[in-house]
């Protein structure tokens, strides 16, 4: 369900006391989400990781009513975590906060399970809110990612190629872009060299290029990566 609600109303309906786990393996950003949540008396920053892994760990052994996750850390993709997650915890909300616009990664985290999609750029004037919204099991949407949903209804609107990817796919993109090898890549996703090179070269086709280079040079120019 799509809900937009001001923060009043919902504490008009006494929502109790909302614990959550904060994953960004910048401390200068937990520091800051922390600080934009201390005006909030009904939100209480439980724990704060730097990892996926660690993200796991926590969710493990403490139950939390929001995990706000960086789609950005440092040993697994956001979107990878959020996926186990999901899998491990349906019913825990998920609040991605990225540096990235909401164009580039909305979409995919809202199918991939997520409760709602923030940029860094507005953690101050929409953290608290989106929290609140989570926490009740709803979902976070923003007018601009409304209107991207309902573009994806119309199957005559024009998708940019790196929307056309699945998930897989599209992470092994940015970690192309990044300028990781294929061994490091099967590294990283547990995958073999051989299976990487078979994304790649789906990669390739789809997005009608013809090399690493090529496929850097979209994604930075689109932003999808740092």
């Amino acid at each position: 369900m799509i809900f937009f609600l001001s923060s009043r109303l919902i504490l008009d309906k006494g929502v109790n006391m909302i614990n959550i786990l904060i994953a960004d393996d910048h401390v200068i950003v937990r520091k800051g989400m922390i600080q934009v949540l201390s005006s909030a008396t009904d939100i209480h920053v439980a724990d704060e990781v730097s990892t996926g892994q660690e993200v796991l760990e926590k969710t493990r052994k403490r139950k939390y009513d929001v995990l706000v996750l960086d789609i950005s850390l440092p040993d697994r993709s956001g979107l990878e975590i959020l996926k186990q997650v999901r899998n491990e915890y349906p019913a825990l909300p998920v609040l991605i906060l990225s540096m990235y616009p909401e164009e580039h990664y909305a979409l995919r985290v809202l199918k991939a399970g997520g409760s709602g999609y923030i940029t860094k750029e507005d953690a101050n004037t929409r953290l608290v809110d989106a929290i609140r919204i989570v926490a009740c099991g709803r979902k976070y949407i923003t007018p601009s990612i409304a209107e991207k949903l309902a573009d994806e209804l119309n199957p005559s609107g024009n998708r940019l190629p790196h929307e056309k990817l699945t998930d897989r796919e599209f992470n092994i993109l940015c970690l192309i872009a990044k300028g990781k090898t294929s061994a490091a890549i099967a590294a990283d996703l547990s995958l073999s060299v051989k299976t990487i090179a078979t994304y790649r070269a789906r990669l390739l086709d789809k997005m009608d290029m013809k090399s690493n280079s090529e496929l850097t040079y979209y994604a930075a120019q689109n932003r999808l990566v740092e």
